[in-house]
């Protein structure tokens, strides 16, 4: 019966242990996973980190300058990123769909760059670290070069870029 006794209260305190163990090494990784988020063979501060960890656009609604929620979310998470890597400086472009005149486009990819410039600096990234340029409708999406409201959607943007 003592034999009995002493097996359970063995086999107990073996089972809490591992549970308090494999609890603390899950708790760890995510932790570490969590806290770094990065892709494994991408170099942090990178062009590719940004891009892949983080996001490297915002989009915005025909003929606006003005950002959504989605992309301030983004913003926020490049803020972060900026400050994580002090030393990194970007280049945001903005850029337009095809339709209105070179001009109009120019101007308007330039309010959006400085639209995405002025919130991260908002949220305390320093302005020597940011350059803006437009390139109106001169630099279509690849994937986005058709006549219809999907690929204009695409190129209604502001590029984060690493220099």
């Amino acid at each position: 019966m003592t034999l009995n006794r002493f097996a359970v209260v063995a086999a107990a305190l073996l089972l809490a242990g591992c549970a308090g163990k494999a609890g603390s090494e899950s708790a760890t990784a995510t932790g570490t996973a969590t806290s770094a988020a990065a892709t494994p063979g991408v170099v942090p501060g990178s062009e590719e980190d940004l891009a892949t960890n983080v996001g490297d656009r915002v989009y915005f609604a025909f003929d606006k300058a003005i950002l959504s929620a989605q992309a301030r979310e983004t913003l926020d998470k490049q803020a972060a990123w900026m400050q994580a890597h002090p030393t990194v400086k970007v280049l945001i472009a903005g850029n337009c769909d095809e339709r209105g005149t070179e001009e109009y486009n120019i101007a308007l990819g330039q309010r959006r760059a400085n639209v995405a410039r002025d919130y991260l600096v908002a949220k305390g990234v320093a302005t020597t670290r940011i350059a803006t340029t437009s390139f109106g409708k001169e630099r279509p999406q690849a994937d986005a070069i058709c006549n219809d409201e999907s690929c204009w959607a695409k190129n209604r943007n502001a590029i984060t870029s690493v220099q």
